[in-house]
Parts: C-alpha cells; structure tokens; sequence
C-alpha cells in the first residue's frame, strides 16, 4: 500500500468522529441508542447494559497483515447493529452443521421452534415465515418480545450511510405478505435470535466463542449482553437469549482488532489458518442481494452499485451499526477496514480514502 495514502487517510478518519457523546445518553438523559432513531417513550426504555463510549479508532487489513491504525484498537465498545452481522455467522453454523438446511423453509415447521416457540408463530402470516425472511428482514412478523412490539419499528426505513427519515417511525402502516416487504426493525431480528437459541440449544456466545473467536484468536474481552427480560428455559436451564444491536442497550461490545478478525475470516470464506469454521456457500449466500434491497443480504449490507462507497468494487459488503461502526470487506483489493464512532456520512469517504492508498501489486501471502 501507498505509504502517503495511508496516513493521508489515517489522519482523514480519525478527524470524523461522529457526535454521539461518550456518557451514551443525550443533555436530556436520552439513552442515544434510542435517540438515534427518535424514540420516545414507552418504546425507549433501555433494557440492557449500556456503557460509556471510546474515542473514534478504526485498522485497516491488507492480506491479513496490519496496514494501519488510530486510536485506542484494543478498546471495547458497543457496537449496535453490526451485531445482526454475527447472528448471520451463526446461522451459518447452524447452516452447516445441517439444524437449518432449508433456510427458504418456515420457522414455525421446525420442531425446535415449535415446540418452544410455537405461540409467536400462531398467526396465519407469522406461520408463513422463513428463515431467509427473518435474516433478510422481510419477515413482516407481527407480535411481541421482551415487552417491545414489532411496530416500535414499523416505518423505519434505513439505508445505510444515507440520510434517513424516520419520522413516520413507529405509526401504523398495512402488513404485507412475508417476503414482500422489506423493512429495518430490531424487533424481528431479535426473534430471529431467540429462534437461533432454540436451534442451537445453548446461549448464542458461548456458541460463537466456541466455534469462531477462539479459533481466530479473538481477545477475552469482547461480551454479548441481553435484555434483563430476555431469559426463557430450554432442556430445563434459563438461558439468555441475546440481542441484534445497541437499540435499547446490551449486544456485542467488542475492540476493533477482534472485529477486524471476524472480518478477515469472511474475507478468507470462512478459514482461517487453513481450518474451514464457515462455509463457502454461506459466505456466498452473505454477498448475494435480497430480492427486495440489493443493498442487503442476510444481515449485511453489500456495496451493489456503489451506494455506500462508489469509489470502492461494487463487490464490497460490510457489517454497520449505529455511531459509525463498520467491518468492511473488499475481496478485490483483499482489504478489511474496521471504523468506530465515525460520522456515518463520512464513512464512504474514508473507505475511499483507504481504497486508494492501495497500490498495484505483487502476489503475496496472507497472514493469520
């Protein structure tokens, strides 16, 4: 990489910190989490662990190997809906390990679901979803969990790095077939985790600790937190079933070097030192554009048409969350960048900066 561009771009990123304060909660006592997609109450109560924020920091990987840095890497933050890009890791074990061979199948027809879940599935249209509409957040699910229902989002229409409106967050609208109607709402997604937790039979991050982060190598500090509420008994142990995001506290807090691993283990097609953890087909089925939003596919969010970064290849995808929070893969220039309380709207600026610093070059190996 170009020497020049890279600190040229360092000192580019590390001027765009967002304007989320560091407390988490506005002037008004505001948790910002909530604030962020204007909630008001009753809908904004926080209902997870919630912790002060770091200062802006991001890497960059070129190959595996560190190409730069800034800020604190090693420090644990929230990390919002990057989250949802983990439990689409997980269902890709699942995937795997064949407890979820047919994710176009209905949720409520598996025995683990209906068994245990079957009342949220009650509804002649909830029995209708699949698991692909679940990850693809085209699922239309109608009901509630962990005392929030799924219409504190409906109307939240979000693109990431775009300017969003949500201002008709949260009122009525008509509900849709499953699988017609594409809509951003943390409610479904957190079913879609409670429904993993069933499949897997064991709490979410001791799964993914198990089978992903310490096999790449992943620090002991990163934490997957729940709601107080959000604890059911399965096999006859409680078990907490984790959120997809930050929206009303808890989700992943994690540094960015271990974000940048997970990164590089899907830049690699899920291997990692020559062990496969994630298959190929289900980081293919990752890159592959949501019938209803080419911009996402199962919990991530792709580059198509260079709407997040046109300076970057239109095969870039990437996992985001609230505060600027981002995972960037870019398997053409073999590039991960990790980006943390940035202004959203300049990520696309400083993911192009990062691209162009890279130069034309030689083969060359790929560190673990």
């Amino acid at each position: 990489m170009d020497e020049n561009g890279l600190v040229e771009a360092v000192a580019f990123a590390e001027a765009q910190e967002c304007d989320w304060p560091q407390s988490m909660y506005t002037e008004s006592g505001q948790f910002v989490g909530t604030a962020y997609v204007q909630e008001g109450p009753p809908h904004n109560e926080v209902l997870g662990a919630v912790q002060p924020r770091g200062e802006t920091n991001g890497l960059v990987l070129r190959r595996g190997y560190l190409a730069a840095e800034w800020g604190d890497v090693r420090q644990p933050d929230m990390t919002f809906s990057a989250a949802k890009s983990y439990l689409a890791i997980l269902a890709g074990l699942a995937f795997d390990d064949g407890l979820l061979p047919d994710i176009d199948a209905p949720v409520a027809d598996m025995p683990a679901i209906a068994d245990g879940l079957g009342h949220l599935f009650d509804d002649p249209l909830n029995r209708r979803i699949s698991w692909r509409h679940l990850l693809d957040q085209t699922s239309e699910w109608k009901g509630t969990l962990w005392s929030k229902p799924d219409s504190v989002d409906s109307n939240r229409q979000t693109q990431a790095g775009a300017n969003v409106d949500n201002s008709l967050k949260g009122t009525w609208r008509a509900r849709r077939e499953p699988g017609t109607y594409w809509e951003y709402n943390d409610v479904r997604v957190n079913l879609l985790a409670l429904c993993l937790l069933h499949v897997f039979r064991r709490p979410l991050p001791e799964v993914l600790k198990h089978r992903i982060m310490d096999p790449i190598g992943a620090s002991g500090t990163w934490r997957w937190m729940a709601y107080r509420n959000a604890v059911v008994a399965i096999d006859g142990t409680l078990m907490a079933s984790v959120p997809g995001g930050g929206h009303w506290g808890g989700g992943i807090i994690i540094n960015s070097l271990d974000h940048a691993r997970v990164g590089h283990l899907i830049l690699n097609n899920g291997t990692w030192n020559g062990r496969n953890l994630v298959s190929k087909a289900w980081i293919d089925a990752l890159r592959s554009p949501c019938s209803l939003n080419p911009n996402y596919s199962l919990l991530w969010w792709l580059n198509s048409n260079g709407k997040q970064c046109g300076r970057a290849p239109h095969s870039c995808f990437f996992a985001a969350g609230g505060g600027g929070h981002i995972v960037w893969i870019d398997p053409e220039n073999e590039l991960v960048i990790v980006t943390r309380w940035v202004d959203k709207e300049k990520i696309g600026d400083i993911v192009a900066a990062f691209t162009a610093a890279v130069k034309p070059s030689s083969s060359a190996g790929s560190a673990e």
